[in-house]
């Protein structure tokens, strides 16, 4: 079977909207890729302040802004398509939405209406793939694992470098997944001091000194202490980590050098903690961060005595596999196949999580 697929994810760190167009194929039970056309949308300053302070609206305004929103993402979808040429080729868009509201076992909110998406679209749309998951007891989070261990089998170990670094383990008996540690969204909050988005290729970073202090305290928050099934909210990076930061007072370049040996300390501690017995284990390195040339040196200087090869695989997959994953997601849901994993969330049981939108005319 072959599924031509929109896939929409919009992360923590607010760079933008990324819409990845995908050939889903599955022939008993295996499952392949191609990405044929891919792209991110940065968000003008009015929708990134939106989505900044979406959790502070009231109850109706809040609405308001899901149902804005929606409508906003689904005529994105049509300028991709427009712009692609993709007219008469989507079967399907699958979308995460934006991320406001998360307490793990009793709900979870994305932002973007599917319905508006569908009306605007005239397409099928699969969206709020969380949301029963956390009914069924689970954490939401990770769901990017199922779309890990289907469509790149070859590897064992998968971090994502996103707002937040999260990790994933397919120990050959089942998957384990969890959130490390914010990454991108206080490391883009420390380079704002200094006047830039994010600090490129970590070259502020390289040129800091690791704070002992600070890097102790960061590593004792009691996050870390907590074993999996465990995801955190945008709101942790944000309202825990980076006024902790600012109390040491550090210069931008130490700050976010010591920020980055937490980064390294926690995902080094988690493979410790994880990590399948055999040597020679690869490790696939997506997101933004994948590309801070400073953050994934470091990275590789920690793991490598420990057997393990850190990939940064070519550029489409590390910007968009997130969306990529989304498009499968929302095939599984449209196959009624399981779509999110019940070892990673620790939900009662494994479920087949999205609400299907028909926008499409009988």
């Amino acid at each position: 079977m072959v599924y031509n697929v929109i896939g929409l994810m919009s992360g923590s760190s607010l760079d933008g909207l990324d819409i990845v167009f995908t050939e889903l194929h599955e022939n008993s039970g295996k499952w392949g890729f191609e990405i044929n056309a891919a792209e991110c949308y940065p968000y003008a300053k009015e929708w990134t302040e939106k989505l900044k302070n979406a959790v502070h609206l009231s109850a109706l305004d809040y609405q308001l802004l899901h149902a804005e929103y929606g409508h906003y993402l689904g005529a994105e979808v049509n300028r991709f398509i427009e712009e692609k040429g993709l007219h008469y080729k989507v079967a399907l868009v699958a979308s995460h939405g934006h991320t406001t509201f998360h307490v793990p076992q009793v709900m979870t909110a994305q932002l973007g209406d599917g319905a508006a998406i569908a009306a605007e679209t005239k397409l099928i749309v699969v969206s709020d793939l969380r949301s029963l998951d956390v009914a069924f007891g689970g954490q939401g989070a990770p769901i990017v694992p199922i779309g890990e261990q289907l469509l790149f089998s070859d590897y064992t170990l998968f971090l994502n470098l996103g707002g937040i670094a999260n990790i994933s383990v397919n120990t050959g008996k089942e998957t384990i997944a969890f959130d490390v540690c914010p990454a991108n969204a206080v490391l883009n909050l420390l380079a704002n001091k200094k006047g830039k988005e994010y600090d490129a290729a970590g070259e502020m970073a390289a040129g800091g000194t690791i704070h002992l202090p600070l890097l102790e305290s960061l590593n004792s928050l009691d996050y870390y202490s907590q074993k999996h099934p465990k995801s955190l909210a945008n709101s942790f990076g944000i309202n825990n980590v980076f006024p902790l930061i600012e109390y040491f007072n550090l210069g931008v370049e130490d700050a976010l050098r010591t920020y980055v040996a937490h980064i390294v300390f926690q995902i080094k501690k988690a493979v410790e903690i994880y990590k399948p017995q055999p040597e020679n284990t690869k490790l696939l390195v997506t997101g933004g961060g994948a590309f801070n040339t400073f953050l994934i040196d470091s990275l590789t200087a920690e793991l490598t005595p420990f057997g393990i090869d850190v990939i940064v695989p070519d550029e489409p997959i590390v910007n968009y596999k997130e969306a990529l994953v989304m498009a499968l997601i929302g095939v599984l849901r449209w196959r009624q196949e399981y779509n999110v994993l019940s070892s990673v969330t620790g939900a009662q049981q494994n479920s087949i999580g999205g609400a299907i939108w028909i926008g499409q005319e009988a």
